[in-house]
């Protein structure tokens, strides 16, 4: 370790997850995560809208399901670096037992597990080192936290448009999904080909060095659910799934989330 950067942490490369920390307004990002950060939002600014809004939807969705659909057991895949209101605070401030397992295989946040793995006395809160592109990885591992006999709500926030190829991001919902019971859930959001500027934007990020995050229609993203039943209000932007008070409440982003119930 130096300077209190992991080693196998390269901060000349521009990664994900600490952009979107650094367009959630957090700190743990580098200057080259910064930079593409920056030209992203010059392109499209609203993108920094679009990061927090989704943010707050995790945030509405978890509560959701923890305080109105009764789970006890969150399984959040690809979830980024720790800031404000992460799925096991939220989870456990509406249900004290309910159990989470984090899935990520990026560095720094394995080096920032130590905040995440914090739990009320009654549940628990786990961190497994898996890829998003092996499910049967992210299976085995959970099932040593997570009673799979129980419901689970799955959590792809942000994560799916990282796989390029549809039939491969179905194949690894479809994975998941099938593991869980009858009950469970799948809570998911991603970014959508329906804004111009957005297109741009994201075309100029997946020229950086990040791994790429690729736009779909919303006919794309409604073929996940394909099989499940909406909760209601269904499919909607960011800021439409069951709306709270807030500076951008009111506002649309090129962006669409859900929560569906496997029956």
């Amino acid at each position: 370790m130096a300077n209190g950067v992991p080693a196998e942490i390269d901060t000349s490369v521009p990664h994900s997850a600490r952009i979107w920390n650094y367009w959630l307004g957090g700190k743990d990002n580098y200057a080259v995560d910064r930079e593409v950060g920056a030209q992203v939002a010059e392109v499209f600014p609203g993108i920094v809208l679009a990061a927090r809004t989704s943010r707050m939807f995790l945030g509405r969705a978890v509560r959701y399901l923890a305080a109105e659909a009764g789970v006890r057991q969150f399984l959040d895949v690809g979830t980024g670096l720790p800031t404000v209101d992460n799925t096991h605070e939220v989870a456990q401030r509406a249900a004290p037992d309910a159990r989470i397992v984090y899935v990520d295989n990026d560095p720094l946040v394995l080096a920032h597990a130590h905040a995440l793995l914090t739990s009320t006395e009654e549940g628990a809160t786990r961190y497994v080192e898996a890829d998003l592109y092996d499910p049967g990885s992210i299976l085995a591992l959970a099932r040593g936290h997570l009673d799979f006999e129980r419901p689970v709500a799955l959590i792809l926030n942000g994560i799916v448009g990282h796989v390029a190829d549809d039939g491969q991001a179905r194949a690894i919902i479809g994975t998941l999904l099938d593991a869980l019971p009858s009950g469970s859930y799948l809570s998911l959001s991603d970014g959508t080909d329906t804004d111009a500027a957005s297109v741009e934007a994201h075309r100029q990020y997946n020229e950086s060095g990040a791994i790429p995050y690729n736009l779909r229609s919303p006919e794309r993203i409604a073929a996940f659910f394909e099989g499940l039943e909406p909760v209601p209000p269904g499919l909607v932007t960011f800021t439409e799934w069951r709306p709270e008070p807030s500076p951008w409440h009111e506002q649309k982003v090129p962006g669409l989330c859900g929560v569906a119930r496997k029956p």
